[in-house]
């Protein structure tokens, strides 16, 4: 029993110091201390948002420029380092960048502690964000998997927290809604999408009403291309080396692809993204038997399928999938380990590609093409199996004269209706 209590004590103490040492190299990065090779990272703090600030301050949106492409909630979360007066704005938003992942790392560290001390998710989240780099701190996606990692860990507990937490993330940065795919059916998931439902509404009219300009962001989502990061933008860096002479320009706030072809390339990246909604709706039809990880890996699947299948893989969304992988890997009924795991080394082969080296990237040199090809094949890969797994947890189990009925463990039969 005492070795028990010594391990149960101990348990956190090692992952809690390299979260320490960890994201005090992040600051000192972000802050200039300590130099970070390749393109700066810090731009669209020190100069976008920051640029964006004083017009949402003052109760309007930035409707005319074509780089503001997020959700209206994202207002909410740009403006909030004014309200540290002391620092100037880019010193207080990477401030308030740490304290989400401080907030992200605390969440993973009380619920780990109410299950004998299991750190597979805490170790993951401090791992996976610290081979990003300082990236994590110069987005505001962290901001948003905060919201998003708090909503899933609500969901156990009250499911009208949970959606409430997935609507307002969802105002946000949009993707935290697919976190309520596999809440469990029935009453949890009449109680969840309804509140998150109301959030999402409630916060939409509000904005609206308050603020012009508050869906000027869906235009400017629609007519993006394919970003040279992307999967579509993959098969763009391989053409270049059978002849084709597209060239990459910053378009739409981002490095895309212009040129012959790029159009019916964006075309299928969204084909693929609305195949894999209706794979995810059929999943949640046929769904039969869940447990208490079915709502993390179902989230985990949905983010991931629509991360890789997007027109965009900005560096910044892996911080979506490390996030809501790590709540999957508290559960031990989870599904999602190697999916989750495989985030890791593609956590650093991202923060190879951007920002380090990124001008490889865009001229699609061998380097970057390499980087581009092996990290797009860990996001697909991962992808599949997380699929894969999904399924095959979620369909019942034939009875055999040795097998227990479905339900008799931890598995929970899908209730009627």
């Amino acid at each position: 029993m005492q070795d028990v209590r010594c391990r149960h004590i101990s348990g956190p103490v090692p992952v809690a110091v390299v979260w320490v040492l960890s994201r005090t190299m992040l600051l000192l990065l972000v802050f200039g201390l300590v130099p970070f090779p390749g393109q700066a990272v810090v731009y669209d703090v020190s100069a976008v948002y920051r640029h964006w600030y004083p017009t949402l301050l003052h109760g309007a949106f930035p409707a005319h420029d074509v780089t503001w492409q997020y959700p209206p909630g994202a207002a909410a979360v740009l403006v909030a380092p004014g309200a540290l007066p002391f620092l100037d704005y880019t010193a207080a938003f990477f401030w308030l960048a740490f304290l989400a992942d401080a907030a992200v790392f605390a969440a993973l560290l009380h619920d780990a502690a109410r299950r004998s001390w299991r750190l597979d998710g805490a170790w993951v989240w401090v791992a996976g964000t610290a081979l990003l780099g300082p990236i994590v701190y110069a987005r505001y996606d962290i901001m948003a998997t905060a919201v998003g990692v708090a909503a899933l860990l609500l969901l156990r507990r009250s499911p009208t927290a949970g959606g409430i937490a997935a609507g307002a993330g969802a105002l946000v940065k949009l993707w935290p809604l697919l976190l309520l795919i596999g809440t469990r059916p029935g009453r949890a998931t009449r109680r969840a999408w309804t509140a998150a439902g109301a959030a999402v509404a409630g916060g939409a009219l509000l904005f609206l009403a308050a603020m012009p300009g508050a869906f000027s962001f869906l235009t400017f989502q629609r007519d993006r291309g394919t970003e040279i990061e992307s999967l579509g933008g993959l098969a763009l860096h391989l053409a270049r080396h059978t002849g084709w002479h597209g060239v990459t320009a910053l378009h739409y706030g981002s490095i895309e692809f212009l040129g012959p072809g790029v159009e019916a390339v964006s075309d299928t990246a969204l084909a693929l993204s609305l195949l894999a909604f209706g794979w995810l709706l059929l999943w949640r039809v046929r769904a039969r038997v869940f447990t208490a990880a079915t709502p993390y890996d179902a989230g985990f699947a949905g983010v991931l399928l629509f991360t890789t299948t997007s027109r965009v893989i900005s560096p910044q969304y892996l911080v979506w999938l490390v996030g809501v992988g790590a709540v999957c890997l508290s559960r031990r009924e989870s599904v999602m380990r190697l999916p989750v795991l495989l985030l890791l080394p593609a956590a650093l082969l991202t923060t190879l590609e951007f920002p380090v080296y990124f001008a490889h990237v865009v001229s699609s040199d061998l380097l970057g093409v390499a980087l581009i090809l092996t990290r797009n094949a860990l996001l697909l890969t991962s992808a599949i199996l997380a699929s894969h797994r999904l399924w095959t947890a979620s369909a019942p189990v034939p009875l055999t004269p040795t097998s227990p009925p479905v339900g008799a463990g931890r598995a929970v039969p899908r209730a009627p209706g």
